[in-house]
């Protein structure tokens, strides 16, 4: 079984989002600042880009970033070209999905549907994405690792990377690659820390 895979794109302030989101701008207000390095034509970049999708088998994410970003994913979901697919923890089915979309509804929860990526996965790594499932994972201790790419911009307010119930988690940094558009750091989790709550 390969990883379990937190990522996410934050600006240096610890937002994963702007303010002002609408559904033309599911980021908020200059929110897809986040996600230039990864269209960026900066080839460190690129391979930070295409060695984490190449490493994954399949996908997690909730029902909100499903629901935000099918617009702009259309029926390949957000590997693109790569088509993993991708399972969608949610509390009911949307009645309509893209056809031959890659998506799967789970609703029993995101450690279903976790399991479900793996089984789907098989010896390549799982993706975690959105704040919400990402948060319930991380906290169910079935997170391996947390990649961050923190873009130098401050966006003030917006929805937070992590705002959570103040449980320490104690990480380990494996890997900084810093390039112009982003820092790309790579986690390992180590476990809740010395007198966490």
């Amino acid at each position: 079984m390969g990883r379990v895979v937190y990522d996410m794109s934050t600006s240096l302030d610890g937002f994963v989002s702007a303010a002002g989101a609408t559904a033309e701008e599911p980021l908020g207000i200059g929110g897809e600042r986040l996600h230039a390095w990864a269209f960026a034509g900066d080839e460190v970049d690129r391979k930070v880009l295409g060695d984490g999708v190449g490493s994954l088998g399949a996908v997690v994410t909730g029902r909100r970033t499903y629901d935000q970003s099918l617009p702009f994913w259309g029926p390949n979901g957000p590997t693109g070209e790569a088509r993993l697919p991708l399972f969608v923890v949610t509390h009911s089915a949307p009645a309509s999905s893209p056809e031959d979309g890659v998506y799967r509804f789970v609703t029993d929860g995101p450690e279903r549907a976790l399991a479900e990526a793996v089984t789907a996965a098989g010896d390549k790594g799982v993706g975690v994405m959105g704040t919400d499932v990402a948060r319930q994972l991380v906290r169910a201790g079935l997170v391996d690792e947390i990649v961050v790419h923190v873009v130098p911009v401050l966006f003030g307010s917006g929805d937070r990377f992590f705002d959570d119930d103040g449980q320490h988690v104690e990480l380990e940094v494996l890997e900084v690659v810093p390039t112009a558009a982003a820092t790309h750091i790579r986690h390992r989790v180590i476990g809740p820390a010395h007198g966490s709550r």
